[in-house]
């Protein structure tokens, strides 16, 4: 899935992080968006938290990334949760997310220490199929 012009543009002139980061970024917040139940809800109600942001963030990057989803989002241009946030304010700048009056960069702040949330807690799963073998 690419990301549309706007948004590459953007991200380009902006230049703090790489446009792989706001891609990643819309996934997450699709998932945080069903993951809170907000699905079917429409404008303020489909409002997720940044704190809610983060954990899907950190969920997602587990999944796609393994142990190294700290090292792509440094590779990013994402140093800390604070640059996510970063990241939400650019777009939200641009007409491109809403935010309501309560939401703040602060948020994103300290909100876990990338290597001990995306290297150091990843577990790999094996695949259910192995398990359905085991039982035989």
């Amino acid at each position: 899935m690419g990301l549309p012009d706007e948004i590459c543009a953007l991200a380009l002139k902006d230049g703090r992080y790489a446009p792989e980061a706001y891609r990643f970024l819309f996934e997450a917040l699709e998932q945080a968006v069903r993951t809170s139940g907000r699905e079917q809800a429409e404008g303020v109600a489909r409002h997720v938290s940044g704190r809610e942001v983060l954990d899907s963030l950190r969920r997602l990057s587990l999944d796609v990334f393994g142990p190294l989803g700290a090292q792509v989002w440094r590779r990013w241009g994402v140093h800390s949760t604070l640059d996510w946030g970063r990241v939400v304010f650019v777009l939200v700048e641009a007409g491109l997310l809403r935010r309501q009056d309560s939401d703040t960069l602060e948020d994103f702040r300290d909100g876990y220490d990338l290597d001990a949330e995306l290297a150091l807690a990843y577990q790999p799963a094996l695949p259910a199929a192995l398990d359905a073998l085991h039982e035989h």
